[in-house]
């Protein structure tokens, strides 16, 4: 467990910088069996990917972080981090509807206190966020909430919660090497106030691997998860694939230097961007595993031909910034 990395993203909350993602559980990728599931995070949890983020609207996430908790026992159950979100309907956000949620997920996720609620907005025409939030920060003060964070919110929303002297604590935002916006704002704004990044969409849900190298361009037919969907269309955006598959080899050649995959190389990439506290990889639990794969970023470096080989490929894509926007802006 030494050669795991771990980040303080607040003096009380030390994550390690894999995070096991459960967006997979929510039912677009693949039924789960729940008692197979446990098993499987006992066993994410004792290679040392002790920190898992998951959201009230993944389906049973929070439920499987509470019989998680329950199987641990009492030795080890306060080991690891459980980081959930907060995602409501655009609405009036009183205390009690937002302090309601907050109970059900500590009910759920069988807790007194939630390490780390990212809130999740989906209107910004409609300015409540900012009751929801300040009600979010009234709870971490009655200790129901650790530590606050967002998800997919831009650089501009976030400003203005700082001026309204709401300051959570990170982010959580799609970052690849396909899509590097988040250096054009978000980056700048969360090294200024001491925020922290957290990251997903990093493997562009499995594109980023040697299963696509060398292979025709897949057909909707192919697409059998939700995020194979979302991230080919990020991929048609970029470039096409035809340049996703001229990285693929680049990265491919690159992984071969040091041993490692391409996902590997992928994932490396992301965690030495400067704001960045943790790369999240989905766990496919009881369906697939990678965690001995994933211990091998821990044991990369990559150095300046690396970087100029994969450079060399982007420059030739499209701006996505330009395209989409900031972080966020393609879910609104």
């Amino acid at each position: 467990m030494n050669e795991l990395e771990t980040v303080d993203l607040a003096p009380d909350l030390n994550i390690c910088r894999i995070l096991n993602g459960m967006w997979q559980v929510s039912g677009t990728h693949g039924q789960i069996e729940p008692s197979a599931a446990i098993l499987s995070m006992i066993d994410y949890h004792r290679k040392g990917f002790i920190t898992w983020d998951l959201a009230d609207i993944y389906g049973p996430a929070e439920s499987y972080i509470g019989e998680f908790r329950e199987q641990l026992g009492s030795n080890e159950h306060k080991s690891f981090q459980a980081l959930t979100k907060f995602v409501p309907n655009p609405g009036p956000m009183t205390r009690n509807i937002v302090e309601y949620h907050i109970d059900e997920s500590l009910k759920k996720m069988n807790t007194s206190t939630l390490d780390l609620v990212q809130f999740h907005w989906w209107d910004y025409d409609d300015l409540n966020y900012l009751d929801a939030l300040t009600h979010l920060f009234e709870l971490k003060e009655k200790e129901k909430i650790k530590q606050i964070g967002l998800t997919n919110f831009d650089t501009r929303r976030i400003e203005i919660m700082f001026e309204n002297d709401l300051h959570p604590i990170s982010n959580q935002v799609q970052y690849s090497i396909l899509d590097q916006r988040p250096e054009i704002k978000m980056t700048p704004f969360c090294l200024k106030n001491n925020m922290s990044l957290l990251c997903y969409g990093t493997l562009l849900g499995g594109y980023l691997s040697e299963k696509y190298l060398g292979v025709s361009e897949p057909t909707r037919m192919d697409m059998d998860t939700a995020s194979l969907q979302k991230y080919k269309n990020m991929i048609d955006e970029w470039g096409g694939w035809n340049l996703f598959q001229e990285l693929l080899v680049v990265l491919d050649e690159i992984a071969k230097k040091h041993n490692s995959s391409i996902a590997n190389v992928s994932v490396r990439f992301i965690l030495n961007k400067p704001a960045v506290a943790g790369v999240i990889i989905g766990t496919r639990l009881s369906l697939s595993k990678h965690m001995d794969e994933n211990l091998r970023v821990f044991r990369l470096s990559l150095d300046d031909s690396d970087y100029s080989k994969i450079n060399s490929i982007t420059a030739k894509a499209n701006d996505l910034f330009k395209i989409i926007g900031d972080c966020g802006d393609e879910y609104r």
